[in-house]
């Protein structure tokens, strides 16, 4: 066995302990304001547009508004990815710090102008967290039990955030205050995850992975390494390797990752756009507790049953592959059986509360960022992330601009076979652009550990 598999194995081999769970706790948390943040707008929406004395927003207004922090997503990956290679941990605590100072703004945004800058600056925060908190945990986590830490972290504490604004709201409706001042409390409310866990992010360590790979600090890096073993050991070398080089080999990999999560979340937020609406209005439900239930009844167990159980033990590539194809079948049902189930609509929501369970597969997969880390080797890893995380964000626009388009053009029925479509496409593509990486050490997913070349330009 060579130095740098000695090294990376004692990381890699480790079970699950104290030291994983504060990481998946530190890092999950992060995304958990990520949740809340992303989805508290949609439930103060009518409060916001009263308050600044609109009946409704204009199709601009509206656009503006919804893709605002998406885009914001979308710039602050791509900044965020490109930093992360002169240090994971050096910028990580920027990102909640950004996601609070905003959410603080919004509380005090005196127009939609202003609303959709500070929502745009949210969208930084979150783009950077969507890059640095899988990197750091992907690199920090042990081999067997990878997928279960981002899945707990990223995956279910997504859900987790979208929760607790819904739980918050309703909990503001029971004191039947001034609609001006509860928008602005809810909006406001999610610095409050966001501040208090930036002490702890500021306390984690910088990964082995990046310390020896990049800075070249093998000392730092062994002593990481002892901190999460136990053991002393002797950290790899520098990869030396052109960083062009690098990104030029792995590409397909890492631009296959991107396009599976451009079609996880053109299926999941084009869906959004017609659950809490359709089945929630045939329900007698307003769209908060639509979404509170669907949390709770399937989405979050979903979450931590898959995530603890299947994600490792399975592997990706099943659970990522039938989930889309499930998410398929069950939206064809809801295109031919749109009027029979929206007549009964318990079932029409059981039907879509099992469509949620099924992409959620695809959710703790591509949506969780988990193909972005693993299909790329240290040296470009936090740039490849960002791309992928680009590709998901730009997948939710599409969704968010396109889909009212369709739905209004070609009828309902015709959008969900559309959607079922796009579902069928991420399972074959699953199935034959990206390896099984569950259960394998980053290093060998990426032939990592290969003797590395001398050095080139940076």
């Amino acid at each position: 066995m060579s130095l740098t598999d000695q090294g990376f194995a004692v990381i890699d081999e480790q079970r699950f302990q104290a030291f994983h769970w504060r990481a998946t706790l530190t890092t999950g948390l992060g995304v958990f304001c990520d949740g809340y943040d992303l989805s508290s707008l949609a439930l103060v929406l009518p409060m916001v547009m009263a308050s600044f004395g609109h009946a409704s927003l204009t199709s601009q207004q509206s656009g503006l508004l919804a893709a605002s922090a998406l885009v914001g997503a979308a710039v602050g990956a791509l900044g965020f990815g490109v930093l992360g290679q002169w240090g994971r941990r050096r910028f990580y605590g920027l990102d909640v710090l950004i996601l609070g100072l905003a959410a603080i703004g919004q509380a005090f945004a005196p127009d939609i102008a202003w609303l959709i800058g500070l929502r745009f600056v949210l969208g930084l925060g979150v783009g950077a967290d969507y890059v640095l908190s899988p990197v750091i945990m992907a690199e920090h986590a042990n081999r067997a039990d990878r997928g279960r830490a981002i899945g707990l972290g990223f995956g279910t504490m997504w859900p987790a955030g979208a929760l607790a604004a819904a739980v918050f709201k309703l909990l503001l409706d029971s004191f039947h205050m001034a609609p001006d001042l509860e928008w602005r409390l809810v909006l406001a409310a999610g610095a409050v995850p966001a501040l208090a866990i930036l002490y702890f992010r500021r306390k984690m360590p910088e990964t082995a992975r990046y310390l020896s790979k990049l800075a070249g600090e093998t000392r730092q890096a062994s002593d990481v390494m002892r901190e999460i073993s136990g053991q002393a050991v002797t950290a790899p070398s520098q990869d030396e390797r052109p960083f062009w080089t690098v990104l030029a080999q792995h590409a397909g990999p890492i631009f296959s990752a991107a396009l599976l999560w451009m079609l996880y979340d053109l299926v999941v937020y084009a869906i959004i756009l017609f659950g809490p609406s359709l089945i929630g209005k045939s329900l007698g439900l307003a769209p908060v507790t639509f979404s509170l239930l669907l949390q709770i009844v399937f989405i979050l167990p979903a979450s931590v049953l898959l995530s603890v159980f299947v994600i490792d033990r399975f592997g990706r590539k099943p659970l990522q592959a039938w989930g889309f194809l499930a998410g398929g079948v069950l939206v064809t049902i809801f295109g031919l059986m749109q009027k029979e189930l929206l007549s009964m609509p318990i079932l029409a929501f059981i039907v879509f509360g099992v469509f949620n369970v099924a992409e959620t597969g695809p959710g703790l997969v591509s949506g969780a960022g988990i193909l972005g880390v693993e299909l790329a080797p240290t040296r470009v890893r936090s740039v490849a992330q960002s791309i992928t995380v680009a590709g998901g964000r730009i997948g939710a626009a599409i969704a968010g601009f396109g889909f009212p388009w369709l739905f209004g053009h070609i009828g309902q029925a015709a959008a969900y076979y559309v959607i079922a479509g796009l579902s069928v496409l991420g399972a074959v593509g699953t199935l034959f652009l990206v390896p099984e990486t569950g259960r394998i050490s980053l290093e060998a997913i990426t032939d990592d550990d290969a003797p590395t070349p001398a050095a080139g330009p940076a």
